[in-house]
This record gives structure tokens, sequence and C-alpha cells, in this order.
């Protein structure tokens, strides 16, 4: 293994770390001494490799879209309830990533990256989407729901809350609105 393989690797420790704190907490929970403490490493390694803490959060808004981009490629092979449930579940962090990116929009490059990743995440998952709440006849109005209940998805997720039964149940409950909507028109 030589240098820059050695020196990728313990960024990589690094870049993961922050990801997962950023995920659960936030910006505010990535503290680099912090950071530091629970990678059980100096905090001088952590300025070696990325000079500041905003060249570090650049960095995991970087991993972030590569993240979701590869998210977003599988979405676009699901075709069942089952099969996107098994996606958002595995992407767990990810998605709990872009709830912070949301929540902590004020910074100019959260806002940025949350809404190129719902683009492109959003255009990966409308077919499945549509399919499952019974609008895939109308893509347009599923596109509109959809728009709605990201919102709605990301102030209701949490760590512990996020897991296989609540998607169905969440997916189900629009489901059932749309069956409402379409019955009374």
């Amino acid at each position: 293994m030589n240098l820059p393989q050695i020196m990728s690797k313990t960024e990589d420790i690094w870049l993961d770390e922050g990801y997962l704190l950023f995920s659960l907490e936030g910006p505010k929970g990535v503290k680099i001494e912090r950071l530091a403490k629970r990678l059980q490493r100096n905090k001088s390694a952590f300025y070696y490799f990325f000079g500041t803490a905003e060249i570090f959060t650049s960095q995991l808004l970087e991993q972030h879209l590569a993240k979701t981009g590869v998210m977003s490629e599988k979405m676009r092979e699901a075709t069942t309830l089952e099969a996107l449930t098994e996606i958002l579940i595995h992407h767990k962090t990810d998605l709990l990533f872009n709830k912070q990116l949301r929540v902590n929009r004020e910074n100019p490059a959260f806002e940025a990256c949350f809404h190129k990743t719902n683009e492109f995440v959003g255009d990966a998952f409308l077919p499945v989407w549509s399919t499952i709440i019974g609008l895939k006849e109308d893509s347009d109005l599923a596109r509109l729901v959809l728009k709605l209940s990201v919102e709605n998805f990301f102030l209701k997720i949490t760590n512990e809350t996020f897991h296989p039964n609540w998607l169905k149940d969440y997916f189900n409950d629009f489901r059932f609105v749309i069956k409402k909507i379409k019955k009374s028109s």
C-alpha cells in the first residue's frame, strides 16, 4: 500500500465519522475535538488532512452528493414498495444527513446541496412513488404530492423511528389520502 492510499483511508475514517455525526446531530455535532476523541486520533491529523472545518464540511457535502447519487440509481430500478423500503433503509444515514441539510438550510451551501439532492433523487423516485400512491396515470399530480410529502417526510424522520414498518405506514397513509381524493372527485 502506498502513501496516498494510506492517507485516503485515514481521510475516509474522518469523513465517515463526520458524516454520521452530521446525520444524527447536524453541523453542531461535528466538532473537531469530538471527532478526534471518537476516532482516537490527534486533532493535528484532522488539520493535516483537511486544513479547516470549512474544507471538511465541503467534503462532507461532496460525499453526500455521491451517496445520494448511488441511492437515486438504485431507486430507478425499484418497482415495488418493498424494494423502495429496502433502498431507503439501506440509505438511512444519507436521508438523515439530508434532513439536517433541510433543518440547517440557512447555510447557503447546505440549502444548495439539499435542493440538488432532492432534484435528482426526486426524479429517480417519482416512477415508483406514483405507482405506490396510485397516481401512475397522472405524473404531474404525483410530482406535486411528492413535493409536499418531502417536507413532511424530513420533519418526521428520526434515527429512532426510521424503520421498515414506519416507512410502509407512511406510504400507505399517502395512498389512502389519494384514494379518498379520487373517490370524492
